[in-house]
C-alpha cells in the first residue's frame, strides 16, 4: 500500500485529491494546521478513512516531524494563501506560506524522504498577461503578490529536482472550480449569489471586473492529472486546463440561467472588487499533459456552472 501526504487536505483541491487517492488503495495523511476553528467539512465524509498530522508551513520542525511520520511514497502541496485578492492585504505572509512554506516542505522530504515523489502546485497566475495561450514555455509575468509567490514556489521546485536529483514536478493548473470552491472566490461568490437570489435570501450580487477572462475546469479531474505526474519515469511540468476561455461576464450569465434567472437584472460592479493590477486573459495550452499521459478535461464551463449552482440552491434550501 502507498502512502501519500497531502497538505491542504482540507482544501478543495486537497479535499478531491485525498478521495482520489483512496480509491487507489493510498494510506493517506493530512497535514492541518493546529488551530481552534478547524474546518473539516470538505473531508468529514472520508476524516475516518484519512490520518491527519499537525504541521504548518511556517514551521520547519513541525514538516519535519510529519514526513517523518507519514513516511510518504508521495507527497502533494496543495497549502498556500491562495487567493489572490488576499495577496495585496497581506504580502508577506503569502510570501511565507506560498513561497518560503515551499522551501521548508522540500527541506523535510530532503531530509526525511528523499526518494518521494513531490507534487508542487503552481498556478496560472503566475503567467499574468503574458501572450495567450500560454504553455510551458511561456515566460512567467506575475501580476500579483500571491502569482510572484508562485513563481519562487516553482522555481524552487526545479532547483530542488535539478539540485539533488528529487523526483519534484509541479502541476501548472489554470483555474479549476467546484461545489468545494471557497466563498470568497468569484466563481463560487457568484454560482452562491444566483442561488440566494432565486431562494429570496438577497436581491444583488456585486462583483468588479466583469471582462476578465479566465480557463475555468473541474477541480475533481484536475487532481487525477497530479497523481498522473507523479506515475512519469521522469519528473516534468505540465499545463493543465481546458483550453477555453471565457469572462466573469459569461460565468455569471450562466450561473444564473441554471438558478432560472437574468444576470443583468441583478448584478451591481462595485470598485471596491477591482484587483490593482488585473490579469486579463489565461488560457492554457495542455498538449504536454495530454501526450506524456493521456489528460484530457472533460467537464467543460457549462456544465461545471450547472453543478455548482445546484449545489449550493441545496445546501441553502436546507
Amino acid at each position: 500500500m502507498k502512502r501519500a501526504l497531502i497538505t491542504g487536505v482540507t482544501g478543495q483541491d486537497g479535499s478531491y485529491l485525498a478521495e482520489f487517492l483512496l480509491e487507489k488503495g493510498y494510506e493517506v495523511f493530512g497535514l492541518v494546521r493546529r488551530s481552534s476553528t478547524l474546518n473539516f467539512e470538505r473531508i468529514e465524509h472520508i476524516q475516518d478513512r484519512i490520518h491527519l498530522v499537525q504541521g504548518d508551513l511556517l514551521d520547519q520542525n513541525s514538516l519535519l516531524e510529519a514526513v517523518r511520520t507519514s513516511k510518504p511514497d508521495e507527497i502533494y502541496n496543495m497549502a498556500a494563501q491562495s487567493f489572490v485578492q488576499t495577496s495585496w492585504n497581506q504580502p508577506v505572509l503569502t510570501g511565507e506560506f506560498t513561497a518560503l512554506g515551499v522551501t521548508r516542505l522540500l527541506e523535510a522530504a530532503r531530509f526525511m524522504a528523499p526518494e518521494a515523489r513531490i507534487y508542487q502546485a503552481s498556478s496560472s497566475e503566475m503567467f499574468g498577461n503574458a501572450q495567450a495561450p500560454q504553455s510551458e514555455a511561456t515566460p512567467f509575468a506575475p501580476r500579483s503578490p500571491y502569482g510572484v509567490a508562485k513563481v519562487y514556489g516553482h522555481y524552487i521546485a526545479v532547483n530542488y529536482r535539478e539540485s539533488y536529483n528529487m523526483y519534484v514536478c509541479s502541476g501548472i493548473l489554470f483555474n479549476h472550480e467546484s461545489p468545494r470552491r471557497g466563498l470568497e472566490f468569484v466563481t463560487r461568490k457568484i454560482t452562491d449569489g444566483a442561488a440566494r437570489i432565486k431562494l429570496g435570501l438577497a436581491k444583488s450580487l456585486s462583483l468588479g471586473n466583469l471582462d476578465a477572462e479566465r480557463d475555468w475546469g473541474f477541480a475533481g479531474e484536475y487532481v487525477q492529472a497530479m497523481w498522473q505526474m507523479l506515475q512519469l519515469d521522469t519528473p516534468q511540468d505540465f499545463v493543465i486546463a481546458t483550453g477555453h476561455t471565457h469572462t466573469v461576464r459569461e460565468f455569471a450569465r450562466l450561473a444564473f440561467e441554471s438558478a432560472g434567472l437574468r444576470s443583468e437584472d441583478h448584478i451591481v460592479v462595485d470598485p471596491r472588487f477591482v484587483r490593482p493590477a488585473e490579469v486579463n486573459q489565461l488560457i492554457g495550452d495542455c498538449r504536454a499533459a495530454e501526450k506524456a499521459f493521456g489528460w484530457k478535461p472533460k467537464v467543460l464551463l457549462p456544465q461545471l456552472v450547472d453543478m455548482m449552482v445546484r449545489a449550493d440552491l441545496q445546501r441553502l434550501g436546507r
